[in-house]
């Protein structure tokens, strides 16, 4: 090289002088050089410039490192050993530069800065075009929130199984840290579906509406099948709470306890499932038959199993207003009802309640005959 010995003749010269202002300038020097032949230069070439670089960045500081930071970010074939040195400082203005950028750093140089220095060189590190999963891993372990939200919204960064799910973990506590996971396809399915299903409605509609054409039929397959699964676990839930209500009110039968203050009490504190098996007991009825009636539009069917229990009408009343059934009751059809429920006997309640009960099963035998009981009339 031409002008190798010229500068190894100028670097020796500034390091004697000792002059701060001599080694800047003997560096910008050697940096205009490289920088107008960087893809011209052999590998003999090259770490002459690492040695000489190496050298004055060892012997100074502050803005002249920044700016050479800044020039040898972009190059594809700078000189290692200095670009090393320069990802290193502790000033993550002289690091910024080549963390984000140069592609001279291996993965091993970052997973070892990821794992020793600030929060501010991980940011950094997080905002490259290409990043393995070797290196997010430990990214995420050492991260704050900003590193996970630069991280999630990277196109560029690659995770592993184990990432992923990181990723997922947090996002439930962060909406913002959610909708960035949400828009990425790279997502595993099975973790897709979770983040989905422990997102609020507000995440979801935000994901939607944003998420481009390659992404938005993904989304909405995935809360397809969020709200499938959502529907059976509340299918269970519901099923499993009135078995265990049921088994509740048998047990206070059996010592005499179920009476109608426990129904009563059941309606004011709003346990709903404790109150339709309490009815269910008292009357003997099955509690679907005693749900459907009170839940029906049809509001005078549920006067037959409380009548069949010999209810006054104040609980009768209270139970039909229940927060749960729906809508409200006009002061016109109250005194209707209250008048209906005054003229039943108990002991046509008993019959009209076994005739349902008998159409109910044969329905069940002969699903092409089946009646719905919500529509009989007293």
């Amino acid at each position: 090289m031409g002008n190798e010995q010229s500068i190894i003749a100028e670097l020796e010269a500034a390091m004697q002088s000792g002059s701060p202002e001599k080694r800047v300038n003997t560096l910008r020097r050697v940096t205009d050089l490289f920088v107008a032949d960087a893809d011209r230069f052999s590998d003999r070439e090259l770490d002459v410039f690492d040695g000489v670089m190496e050298h004055l960045i060892k012997r100074i500081e502050g803005k002249a490192l920044v700016e050479l930071s800044r020039r040898l970010g972009p190059i594809k074939n700078a000189p290692s050993g200095a670009v090393g040195r320069l990802a290193r400082n502790e000033d993550i203005a002289v690091a910024e530069p080549v963390l984000t950028q140069s592609t001279c750093l291996s993965d091993a140089d970052l997973i070892e800065i990821a794992n020793s220095k600030t929060q501010a060189h991980l940011l950094a590190i997080s905002g490259r075009s290409k990043i393995d999963q070797a290196v997010t891993d430990v990214l995420l372990q050492r991260g704050d929130r900003l590193v996970f939200h630069k991280l999630a919204e990277n196109r560029g960064a690659g995770f592993s199984d184990t990432g992923f799910a990181t990723l997922v973990k947090h996002s439930e506590r962060d909406e913002q840290l959610a909708e960035k996971v949400g828009l990425r396809h790279d997502v595993p399915m099975p973790l897709f579906l979770e983040l989905l299903s422990r997102a609020t409605e507000v995440v979801r509609s935000r994901l939607l509406s944003s998420a481009g054409p390659e992404i938005r039929g993904r989304i909405q397959s995935a809360l397809a099948a969020v709200s499938a699964n959502e529907q059976q676990l509340a299918g269970s839930r519901i099923e499993h709470d009135f078995a265990a209500a049921h088994a509740r009110a048998v047990a206070l039968h059996g010592k005499g306890k179920l009476r109608e203050s426990t129904l009563l009490e059941h309606a004011r504190s709003e346990r709903y499932a404790d109150m339709i098996a309490g009815l269910s007991v008292l009357c003997g009825a099955p509690m679907q038959l005693i749900e459907n009636l009170l839940q029906s539009k049809h509001r005078g069917s549920f006067l037959i199993p409380c009548k069949a229990a010999g209810l006054q009408w104040s609980t009768v009343w209270i139970m039909m207003t229940f927060r749960s059934v729906g809508r409200t009751i006009s002061g016109d059809e109250h005194d209707s009802l209250w008048s209906d429920y005054l003229k039943l006997t108990q002991a046509a309640a008993a019959r009209v309640l076994r005739f349902w009960q008998v159409r109910q099963a044969a329905a069940k035998d002969a699903p092409a005959a089946s009646v719905q009981a919500s529509g009989a009339t007293v």
